[in-house]
């Protein structure tokens, strides 16, 4: 119960602090404007760690009540750095700073960490049959390494509406699991503490019923904020006598960002470029090419972290050893690293999987009946109206073929509906589609299909070409004639399915 009232609480505080940031981004230039490799469409504040930070320091003014386990020199460095590191990131966020100083900046908190909160890379287990890997005079430099590594990490997978968050909320409450389980009390709370900090940012930045996209990003310095409070609880966790969990494990509670990371910068050095360059490769802009919804890709994304997270929970209980948890780790990596280095195989195969599981298209943009007679045109428009009701805006286009049929059937209808980068609208018009295409089951050769932008099907490889192509040539190439043009709602479509494809 009173972890409940703790988590909250500070997700009260959170939420709270992230509103009053938005008033303030625009006059400060906290913003991310859309531009380059961005695709948001508005501008957006970067306010997210506004709230993580207020977290920790209403936390840490509670003192003995919160964070009594938790000696007063490391809790003073968790302030101190992430304090600094908050700022760093408020900082790029601003005035968009080169890696160089963010890096060394990184490094000075990484040592903050070792040398005033006592957090250091002792051992990395038993990696090897028999033999415990200690680090000795290694310990620092590693140390630093690792929460570089891990501040970027988080960085780098905040690349779409609520999955940084997601992600994150599941690796700690993972974390919290472990923590528990090995009597690390103090840690618990810390980490029930920093769940509410992020629970109240991602009511802003998760796209639910009511809020169709973020209102709120994360920014470099909520992100890095995240990445510096991981390395510290995966390390201090996972060291020393009394350790709640090995190192092997905490690679697995910090698997999905971890892989993604490392995987990323490695193709980009495969391909002779910088790793800090960025691209649109990651995992998460992979499944948006292939066709996956936003907010089914923080789904995919979250379920994958749980279970990778649990496989490592299960190897810690189960008390398997360190190098064959280490060996299968090594093993999921390199079949992850395999799939991303050759995007344009990966894509199709993605996309192949968004349907059969019965997912709606992100590049969904209305409906298609086709191989009506001319006659019977203004009953299905009667019928489709009614079922769409008046909830969204679209436009009817009734085109009437050139060629004649031995059954008459030269007339088709499209729905055009203005549906981008709207999750919510674009999994209505799936549900709409497939209810019309029942409704209109009874009537023997009409054709019920959804329409799919043709210029995106374009890039997602040969494969799709050779299938969706052919058709799609066959349809431009037969002369059609507008014989009726309606809009329903206030906003005008002004379609055309000459940029579509039937799916």
């Amino acid at each position: 119960m009173e972890l409940a009232v703790l988590f909250g609480v500070c997700l009260l505080i959170s939420g709270v602090v992230i509103r009053l940031s938005v008033g303030l981004a625009a006059r400060f230039g906290i913003m991310d404007c859309p531009g380059g490799h961005k695709q948001h469409a508005a501008s957006t504040p970067f306010v997210g760690g506004f709230g993580l930070i207020a977290v920790l320091i209403g936390a840490a003014l509670l003192g003995d009540p919160i964070f009594s386990e938790i000696p007063f020199l490391p809790l003073a460095a968790i302030l101190v750095g992430s304090v600094t590191i908050f700022l760093t990131g408020l900082a790029d966020d601003i005035w968009h700073l080169s890696f160089k100083p963010r890096l060394a900046i990184q490094a000075l908190v990484a040592l903050s960490m070792v040398f005033l909160g006592g957090v250091e890379l002792d051992s990395l287990g038993e990696l090897l049959p028999g033999l415990h890997l200690n680090l000795g005079w290694l310990g620092v430099p590693l140390t630093i390494f690792a929460t570089i590594g891990l501040i970027n990490a988080v960085n780098m997978i905040d690349g779409v509406d609520g999955l940084s968050g997601s992600v994150s909320m599941v690796s700690l409450a993972l974390i919290a699991l472990v923590a528990y389980a090995g009597n690390a009390g103090g840690y618990v709370i810390f980490i029930v503490a920093l769940m509410g900090g992020v629970g109240g940012f991602l009511y802003y930045n998760l796209r639910y019923p009511g809020n169709s996209r973020a209102r709120v990003f994360l920014g470099d310095n909520g992100s890095m904020l995240l990445g510096f409070l991981f390395a510290w609880l995966l390390i201090a966790l996972s060291q020393g006598s009394h350790a709640a969990m090995t190192p092997v494990t905490a690679l697995w509670l910090f698997a999905l960002p971890l892989m993604d990371t490392v995987g990323v910068m490695l193709r980009r050095i495969w391909l002779g470029k910088s790793p800090f360059r960025p691209d649109r490769h990651h995992l998460h802009h992979l499944f948006i090419r292939a066709g996956f919804r936003v907010c089914d890709v923080v789904l995919v994304a979250t379920v994958m972290q749980i279970v990778l997270g649990l496989v490592g929970v299960g190897g810690l209980l189960l008390d398997v050893p360190d190098y064959l948890m280490f060996g299968l780790f090594l093993a999921v990596f390199a079949v992850y690293f395999l799939l991303i280095l050759r995007p344009w195989r990966l894509v199709p195969g993605l996309c192949r999987l968004n349907r059969s599981l019965g997912l709606p298209s992100v590049h969904i943009r209305g409906l298609f009946v086709g191989s009506l007679r001319k006659e019977q045109w203004p009953e299905i428009l009667r019928l489709i109206a009614a079922e769409l009701g008046t909830a969204y805006a679209y436009q009817f286009n009734v085109y009437q073929l050139g060629e004649s049929t031995l059954d008459g059937r030269n007339v088709y209808c499209v729905v055009h509906v203005p549906a981008e980068g709207n999750d919510l609208l674009i999994g209505r018009i799936r549900r709409d589609a497939m209810r019309i295409r029942r409704r209109l089951a009874r009537q023997q050769g009409l054709a019920v299909r959804l329409f799919v932008c043709r210029d995106v099907e374009k890039e997602l490889g040969d494969e799709l070409m050779a299938r969706d192509g052919s058709r799609s040539a066959d349809r431009r190439g037969v002369r059609r004639t507008l014989i009726y043009s309606a809009e329903h709602g206030q906003k005008l479509v002004h379609g055309d399915d000459g940029n579509f494809e039937l799916r």
